[in-house]
């Protein structure tokens, strides 16, 4: 299965980055100049300077002292030549080193403002963009360019100050070494550009099985989170899923390492062409110099010279063409970051129709023909839903597990476009607003939720800032959570999270549930949802809870989703989504005198229940 996957994903065209060296590296210096760190370009460039300074300095050392001894100048006139450039080479390395030094926290500044920026993406993209197969790729990728000094948005500035380095150094060897023959140059440029172009070939087998790479990373690193959250740990235990788990996490790390084998097998003949043409560059311009030294009569000093010379220079070729090499491969992950930071949004956000959500306000919701189907699905979720979500009118959805209930709220919600049709707020498609003022119409609490590492107050009030204690007291109140909130030795500020807080405490299902509830209060937005949110309370607290969230909002629309259909006996209207569509609407009475699915379902609960009460009053 996975040999065959694998043959699979190297068959796939993997598309080329989407932005190359020059703009990557305009981009990285751009960034640094907008983000307030332009110390970072002046400091990298004074670097370069300073480095081809030093360079140039341990080059004339020797053979000028050399010089001074065969003309038998003066002992005074030698240790004079020694001194300067026993200074010059000390004041320039503490330069050079006092500059690099510093370097370092602006390039460290600069990572941090590209990982703000994808966190931001991150927790502000559109929401189907959070399960595009693509996106959650280039996340990873990303993630990788971004997590250490050695990844590619900070060691870019590595390179590119040893590239600038290579490129001054070189003009400089190029005036030096003007008298030797020109095809000796042209020789050593020759074989270094074949170099180049083979391990720059090579060397970017990694990006074009990045997809292979990826999804490989995806799975072991899906299976490291989960098997250390702490919601899965009684699963673990009881399930006896460790075996389970250590042997998926072992393939997983073996097809993951097999991955790399061939990578570096890739790598290594890089190495060796590299290795080949580097001794055939230095052997034809060694030869050249001994044979100047045997028909021309160099002196020992302009031997020494042109000897070290050469070797710099072939150093400064080399070193240029594999810091374009080395740029290279960081521009590809670069290219990465920037393509996540970039990709496309659905939704309308600055862009959209800007809407103030009015908490006392009725708003009028309405579904003409929708249709939803999720990518790749062979048929629709939801087909040519027509629906109105009255002003102030509370609504019930109930159904079947798997019939949709859960994605009709996601549409009315904004979380998701219909495929066809179109969803109004009074009378507007709301693909014309700014979809987050949009959200900011709705309170909800789903099925899955979060609790923020922080207190009781913070996760109510969804800030840490500007809390309004009075309001999130009478929220957890009506939540009917109040009581065993203040039974807590530091009460409203108490601790949620253990994996941040070592002092937390844990609340049970059914706490947690009226926590979101509280949490959905304080928002008070015009629209309440609740997509099944006391799943965890028994039936009898169930409906007690929702009876009791009837009252506290009085006067707004709300939706609610239950599978326990005695649950909404309170609402306005119900309807029941079957076979992707709307099956029947109506009251609860109207629904049970129809005498349809709603009723059978309602009428197999019922029993269930009341033989659960025969068996507890025997008990």
């Amino acid at each position: 299965m996975v040999k065959e996957k694998t043959r699979k994903t190297k068959k796939e065209k993997t598309p080329k980055p989407k932005y190359n060296m020059a703009q990557n590296s305009a981009y990285m210096i751009k960034l640094a100049w907008t983000s307030g760190e332009k110390k970072v370009i002046v400091l990298s460039l004074l670097s370069a300077l300073l480095a081809v300074a030093l360079n140039l300095i341990n080059l004339y050392v020797s053979p000028t002292i050399l010089s001074v001894v065969e003309r038998k100048a003066s002992v005074t006139e030698l240790i004079v030549t020694i001194v300067i450039f026993v200074a010059a080479l000390m004041l320039v390395s503490a330069a050079s080193s006092y500059v690099n030094t510093n370097t370092l926290y602006g390039r460290i500044s600069t990572r941090c403002e590209i990982i703000t920026l994808l966190n931001k993406k991150a927790a502000t993209t559109s929401y189907p963009n959070v399960y595009d197969e693509k996106f959650k790729k280039l996340k990873i990728k990303s993630q990788e360019a971004i997590n250490s000094n050695r990844s590619a948005t900070e060691a870019i500035w590595t390179t590119l100050t040893d590239l600038t380095t290579n490129i001054i150094g070189f003009i400089f060897y190029v005036v030096l070494m003007s008298s030797i023959q020109p095809l000796l140059l042209i020789a050593i440029l020759v074989t270094t550009v074949i170099s180049y172009f083979v391990s720059n070939y090579l060397n970017e087998w990694g990006y074009r099985h990045r997809e292979e790479e990826s999804e490989y990373a995806t799975q072991i690193f899906y299976l490291d989170r989960r098997s250390s959250d702490l919601t899965v740990a009684k699963d673990i235990r009881i399930f006896g899923l460790r075996p389970w788990i250590d042997e998926l996490y072992t393939k997983g790390l073996a097809t993951y390492t097999a991955f790399h084998s061939r990578a570096q097998g890739v790598y290594i003949w890089a190495r060796i062409v590299d290795l080949v043409l580097t001794f055939l560059r230095n052997a034809i311009a060694y030869a050249y110099l001994i044979g100047l030294v045997i028909g021309n009569g160099l002196s020992v000093s302009e031997f020494l010279l042109f000897f070290s010379a050469v070797g710099g220079f072939t150093a400064w070729v080399s070193g240029i063409l594999g810091g374009f090499n080395t740029l290279h491969t960081q521009s590809l992950d670069i290219s990465s970051v920037r393509e996540c930071l970039e990709y496309p949004e659905p939704f309308k956000f600055e862009d959209g129709e800007p809407i103030e959500a009015e908490a006392d306000r009725l708003y009028e919701i309405k579904l003409e023909n929708v249709s939803f189907r999720y990518p790749g699905a062979d048929k629709n979720t939801l087909t040519n839903i027509n629906l109105t979500l009255h002003p102030g009118e509370k609504l019930a959805v109930v159904g079947l597990n798997g019939a949709g209930k859960t994605t009709l709220i996601k549409l009315v919600c904004g979380f998701l476009d219909p495929t066809e049709g179109r969803i109004l707020l009074d009378g507007k498609d709301i693909r014309d607003f700014n979809r987050r003022d949009y959200y900011k119409m709705f309170s909800a609490v789903f099925q899955e939720f979060s609790l923020l590492a922080g207190s009781i107050a913070t996760n109510v009030a969804q800030d840490s800032e500007g809390i309004d204690v009075e309001r999130v007291i009478d929220c957890v109140e009506k939540a009917g959570l109040r009581k065993k909130i203040e039974s807590l030795q530091d009460g409203y500020e108490t601790y949620l999270n253990r994996e941040v807080f070592e002092e937390a405490i844990l609340l049970s299902g059914g706490e947690t549930q009226r926590l979101m509830l509280a949490r959905a209060l304080y928002k008070n937005a015009p629209f309440i949802v609740l997509d099944e949110p006391t799943a965890a309370l028994d039936p009898i607290a169930e409906s007690e809870m929702y009876q009791k969230y009837n009252e506290m909002t009085s006067g707004k629309s709300s939706i609610y989703i239950s599978h326990r259909l005695a649950s909404t006996r309170f609402c306005d209207r119900i309807i029941m989504i079957a076979d992707g569509g709307i099956g029947e609407e109506g009251t609860h009475e109207e629904l049970i005198k129809a005498g349809g699915r709603y009723a059978e379902l309602f009428e197999v609960q019922s029993k269930y229940y009341k033989e659960g009460e025969g068996e507890n009053e025997e008990n």
